[in-house]
């Protein structure tokens, strides 16, 4: 069974009712306990990514540290919002205070997913100042960026709620992030599109001036060459567009840069026969109007391009 550490608060006295117990994370897991987010990274994989982070970052050789705190130094210290946002990548921050001081006590106060307002705490920590202070950055960056999308995401769903329609992310993700950043949106409440360009089809429309325009075409090769199974999608301009691809048997359209009222059209030409999604410039000041046209889908890839980091920083109390 997994050791667990002391929490940090002092026991209380015998005249003070009984503290609650709270949540104490195993050194052997590579973050919180399971949710049902999926953290999309096994703990070797955990590990890995977040060593090679270190390693970039020569936190292993931090010579403002080690010239300047002795080792025997402990401190209390926790990671703090400095605006409210919603969490995510805490694994990962875990994972690198733990690479730099195995020993580190961690309580979780906010778990990925979670609102929090600013002043609150996602991590409390008790342990070697030199770890703490050379995995830092690590830590922060991998958090700041991944709160910054799932707050962004939520930001998005809170405000189509009631109308029915989903927020989805794209393939805009930074490289080598995909997989992070995606999960991000979902900590946000969002939804993922397409991983990669193997597990969906999306006919977008260079692919139909690579063929003429012809969408019946298209979609029959789509079917001919794609696993059974595999959703094809159309993106599609113009209403015209629309009836073809419905004609053509495709699983959804992908409505690009339409007016709020060639949404609505579309949405009645595809009279739930057809996915359809709405795509292209979309903000939080236009995708209420958008939702409510009846479209089952937005995609907005300013989720993931776009999202500034949530501030967060990391305070210091000496022991």
């Amino acid at each position: 069974m997994s050791a667990f550490h002391p929490p940090l608060r002092p026991t209380p006295p015998a005249s003070q009712a009984p503290i609650a117990p709270r949540t104490i994370t195993p050194l052997d897991t590579p973050g919180v306990p399971a949710s049902p987010l999926a953290f999309p990274l096994d703990a070797t994989d955990t590990a890995a990514r977040v060593r090679q982070a270190l390693l970039e970052d020569e936190a292993f050789n931090d010579v403002s540290t080690l010239a300047t705190v002795v080792s025997t130094r402990h401190v209390r210290s926790a990671i703090v919002a400095r605006r409210s946002g919603v969490v995510a990548g805490v694994p990962l921050a875990i994972e690198a205070f733990r690479q730099l001081d195995a020993g580190v006590t961690i309580r979780v106060e906010a778990e990925d997913g979670t609102r929090i307002g600013a002043g609150g705490t996602v991590l409390a920590l008790t342990g070697h100042a030199r770890g703490m202070l050379s995995a830092e950055r690590t830590a922060l960056n991998y958090l700041q960026r991944l709160s910054g999308i799932a707050t962004v995401t939520r930001r998005f769903v809170d405000a189509v709620q009631g109308t029915g329609a989903r927020i989805l992310d794209t393939r805009k993700t930074t490289p080598g992030w995909r997989t992070l950043e995606k999960y991000a949106v979902r900590a946000g409440g969002g939804t993922n599109h397409r991983f990669d360009l193997r597990s969906g089809v999306l006919i977008k429309d260079n692919h139909l001036a690579a063929i003429g325009g012809d969408i019946a075409l298209a979609v029959l090769r789509a079917r001919q060459l794609a696993m059974p199974g595999t959703p094809v999608q159309v993106e599609c301009d113009t209403l015209v567009q629309v009836e073809a691809a419905v004609a053509a048997g495709a699983d959804g359209v992908l409505l690009d840069n339409m007016t709020l009222d060639a949404l609505r059209q579309a949405v009645g030409i595809c009279e739930g026969r057809v996915i359809t999604e709405a795509s292209g410039g979309v903000t939080l000041d236009t995708v209420r109007a958008i939702a409510e046209t009846g479209v089952q889908r937005i995609s907005v890839g300013a989720l993931t391009h776009s999202a500034p980091a949530l501030d967060l920083g990391l305070d210091f109390d000496g022991l």
